[in-house]
């Protein structure tokens, strides 16, 4: 199979960011990353425009650091409190989730991706949890996630 080298305009997932210059199969950069506009052909001319590209990205680099180091400090201040109803014996019903995080995150107006909340296994016990949240390789920020236990009254009785 052929390949070809081409510059990338933008981040593409699994391939590079903008201004890196990568191999790809030559279809692919043919029929989807040139006619999109995700890509320029490396060719003697658009190499010398890489320079303007890497500036681009620096600046969008140091702005995502910042913005993503402004998001920190606001999870570092957070404290979440959750709910689980608790049957006879103290058996959780249910599990706090990645996905319940994120959902109160959006409520209190943090847009985050969900995958960078680190939680090895859902919440299913009561106390206080600290979970780590990988919002860029070099921003980890902790979260204190609380959860609470109310029995129910008549849980488990089938008539």
């Amino acid at each position: 199979m052929a390949n070809t080298e081409v510059i990338l305009k933008e981040k593409i997932e699994g391939l590079g960011a903008e201004a890196d210059v990568v191999k790809v199969r030559a279809g692919y950069a043919r029929n989807y990353l040139v006619p999109q506009g995700k890509a320029y052909e490396a060719t003697e001319t658009n190499l010398q425009h890489v320079e303007e590209l890497k500036a681009a990205r620096a600046r969008r680099e140091a702005e995502e650091l910042v913005a993503f180091q402004e998001i920190a400090t606001k999870l570092s201040k957070l404290r979440l409190e959750f709910t689980l109803s608790t049957g006879q014996g103290g058996k959780a019903f249910g599990s706090v989730t990645s996905l319940d995080i994120h959902k109160k995150l959006e409520e209190k107006g943090i847009e985050i991706d969900r995958h960078a909340i680190d939680l090895e296994k859902p919440i299913k016990k009561s106390g206080k949890t600290d979970v780590a949240v990988r919002l860029h390789p070099q921003v980890i920020s902790n979260l204190i996630v609380v959860v609470e236990a109310t029995e129910e009254e008549g849980a488990g009785s089938a008539e």
